[in-house]
């Protein structure tokens, strides 16, 4: 996502025409959305954004299972 927020940004400055951006290529520009491209088509084919999303879910789940302990008077096990 920080590589589409900067493409976006070079853009942006691109097209207003500010900065030192305003003098690159157009191509200099738009090579950004294809290095994302290839970011997310490499994140995608390797599993890293599913193992990430996994990793958020348990994150959450561990969390929720504490708070439901602690609302019981249960001391929650510490991470080993």
């Amino acid at each position: 996502m920080y590589l589409l927020g900067l493409s976006l940004v070079l853009l942006a400055l691109k097209y207003l025409e500010i900065g030192p951006v305003a003098t690159w290529s157009w191509w200099v520009v738009l090579s950004s959305f294809a290095a994302t491209a290839a970011w997310w088509a490499w994140a995608d084919s390797t599993g890293y954004t599913k193992r990430k999303a996994m990793e958020k879910m348990e994150e959450r789940k561990k969390e929720r299972i504490n708070r439901h302990k602690e609302a019981l008077g249960i001391q929650p096990r510490k991470p080993r």
